[in-house]
């Protein structure tokens, strides 16, 4: 059908949206962004009425695809007519808040607020002042949001920011180490522990590649911070309610964080984040403690309900085995593809997630590979070859994905995000002619 209405939007949105979005990832694909009008179940369709397998799925928000259950539509639609919102307390929050609690490991109560990035600002700003010290311990590569304190970039004795307008100052209290580097990790605590407030760090490197954790970082990570009291602050955003489905990835891994940020899928599609953790720490926020914290739009009705409900649906059906089903088939199918095809690259995810990094090197022999995505485990054929941290994804193949392999998927209409680093959702919706539909426009592509 071509893409002429996306094409007119576009120009018309370059006059009035800085580069003409209100995301900057979304003008990532080039010349310019499909715009979607709809969507349905596993697909979307855009304004020139084109209909693709969609992958992308809101970039992680969406566990359902683009059709909610029923038991979850009518609950949002019940409270959006019961009035916007109050400004006042409202039940639904407290259920909210008593599932999570009942389900999470980790998690002794919780603050709602309005997006990843508002619970990531709020998560460091109360690790700083429940440990009275100032530095932050980041991954490269991690992501935790558009925030003052983890846009840097840098090593661990020279930093700078890395987007203007933010002071250098900002940049001198955080400290970026490689993803995976054990002895990284020890020797900045050997040299800053008792200046370190929290590090903060996503169970999975999810927004530049996938890259899961090698045997023992995380939990080299919770002993340092324990043995130099300070704060351990898991970024669930993307994983959160996906990868170990309800107990999170924090239950997949076994792992105590002190603190845990969520957003996506805790909201069920609608705008949130929150900060949950041990009730001695997260009750240090306004009006129980000092740390001030608030929001207008903090625990909307809506979304509570949306949030609720969609994880309450998936804890009386087979959600997530469904959903993992799917990732395990569509991964291993691509492993096959990538052996025949493509042995430099690198078939990544787990659960609910994939992604093919375009790595420029390979084993030569698939014997005991990972057959369902990189594990990182040291049997693995594969094991010296895939990425450990954002540094290795970014050596990758990047322009090659960008340019000529997502735009051949887009023309076999098989919507994949929009560059090589952010990941892919597997979804409720899906299905297994998706997945097959999808491993053989792989096959062309590659």
């Amino acid at each position: 059908m071509g893409d002429k209405q996306s094409r007119e939007l576009y120009d018309r949105a370059l006059s009035v949206l800085p580069g003409g979005v209100n995301s900057a990832v979304r003008a990532a694909p080039e010349p310019y962004p499909r715009f979607i009008r709809r969507g349905d179940g596993g697909h979307v369709i855009d304004a020139d009425g084109n209909r693709y397998v969609d992958w992308v799925m809101g970039l992680g928000p969406l566990l359902y695809g683009h059709q909610l259950p029923d038991p979850v539509a009518a609950r949002i639609q019940s409270e959006a007519s019961a009035g916007p919102m109050y400004g006042m307390p409202t039940e639904i929050e407290v259920e909210h808040a008593e599932f999570v609690v009942r389900h999470v490991p980790s998690v002794e109560m919780i603050r709602f607020v309005n997006s990843g990035t508002e619970a990531t600002v709020s998560a460091i700003r109360l690790a700083r002042a429940y440990t009275n010290r100032e530095k932050v311990v980041v991954m490269k590569g991690g992501y935790h949001g558009a925030q003052e304190s983890t846009l840097v970039e840098g090593d661990s004795e020279h930093t700078h920011p890395s987007s203007p307008g933010i002071p250098s100052d900002f940049a001198k209290h955080t400290i970026p180490i490689p993803f995976n580097d054990i002895e990284k990790a020890k020797q900045v605590f050997e040299a800053h522990g008792d200046e370190i407030a929290a590090v903060i760090t996503e169970p999975i490197l999810a927004n530049v590649g996938i890259i899961p954790p090698v045997d023992g970082f995380h939990e080299t990570l919770r002993d340092l911070c324990t043995e130099h009291s300070s704060l351990l602050i898991w970024d669930e955003v993307i994983t959160g309610f996906r990868v170990g489905g309800l107990s999170c990835a924090q239950g997949k891994y076994g792992i105590d964080p002190d603190i845990t940020t969520f957003g996506k899928l805790i909201g069920g599609g609608f705008p949130v984040g929150a900060i949950g953790g041990k009730a001695e720490i997260i009750k240090e926020f306004t009006p129980s403690g000092d740390v001030f914290q608030a929001g207008t739009f903090s625990g909307h009705p809506v979304t509570m309900a949306a949030g609720l409900e969609s994880l309450r649906y998936a804890a009386e059906n087979d959600v997530h085995d469904h959903i993992h089903k799917l990732g395990e088939q569509l991964r291993s199918g691509l492993a096959e593809i990538i052996e025949s095809q493509a042995p430099e690259y690198t078939v990544a995810g787990t659960d609910g997630m994939f992604k093919v990094l375009f790595t420029r090197e390979g084993p030569a022999s698939f014997n005991n590979h990972c057959e369902t995505g990189c594990t990182q485990r040291s049997g693995c054929s594969r094991h010296e070859y895939c990425p450990k941290s954002g540094k290795d994804v970014k050596q990758g193949e990047t322009e090659r994905w960008k340019r000529i392999f997502r735009p051949a998927m887009l023309e076999q209409d098989i919507l994949l995000s929009q560059n090589q680093f952010e990941a892919q959702f597997i979804t409720y919706a899906h299905t297994e002619e998706d997945v097959n539909e999808t491993l053989e426009a792989y096959k062309e592509a590659l």
